[in-house]
């Protein structure tokens, strides 16, 4: 990691984490960028960088469903999702709505989701506090992108040692 993925936001050199979480609040994957990049071209990223190993074989690389918020709701990050089978659990902007509906019929169907699923994506939110309980990544004291990286993949692997003693108990 170099320190190109730090970049330039309203609270000065920044970097951004964008994640994934499984139903239980644990951490699946990482990716750093800019501070002042956009949330959905990370959508992509973060999706293939889920492993989720079994008993035994190959590990998973594709989820059911994807919940996500508005910010993710692009026409790529949904073709991307269908062309892979994975259902889309993300609300459409006000915005896009309005375009699609501008089109009439060529602007295609409006966009489903399902609401009860919808609710279970506030485990992202849970993570994050759960990760920002360690003071390192809560206030960023790490100068570069790798270290950054390095203390939230600890972080990360402390919840899921903590999850693993849990359930065995």
């Amino acid at each position: 990691m170099g320190a190109a993925l730090l970049g330039r936001s309203r609270g000065g050199q920044t970097s951004k984490v964008h994640l994934a979480a499984d139903r239980r609040c644990r951490p699946l994957a990482f990716v750093l960028s800019a501070g002042q990049a956009a949330d959905s071209p990370q959508f992509i990223p973060v999706l293939a960088k889920v492993r989720v190993p079994g008993p035994a074989g190959r590990p998973r690389t594709r989820p059911g469903a994807v919940a996500g918020d508005k910010a993710y709701s692009s026409r790529g990050n949904r073709a991307y999702l269908r062309g892979r089978g994975i259902t889309a659990v993300i609300p459409e902007k006000v915005d896009q709505a309005a375009n699609r509906r501008k089109k009439g019929r060529g602007g295609g169907r409006p966009v489903r989701h399902d609401a009860e699923l919808y609710k279970e994506r506030n485990t992202v939110e849970r993570l994050i506090d759960r990760l920002k309980a360690w003071r390192g990544i809560a206030t960023r004291y790490d100068k570069t992108p790798g270290s950054y990286l390095a203390g939230l993949h600890l972080r990360a692997s402390m919840i899921w040692i903590k999850e693993l003693a849990q359930s065995t108990q």
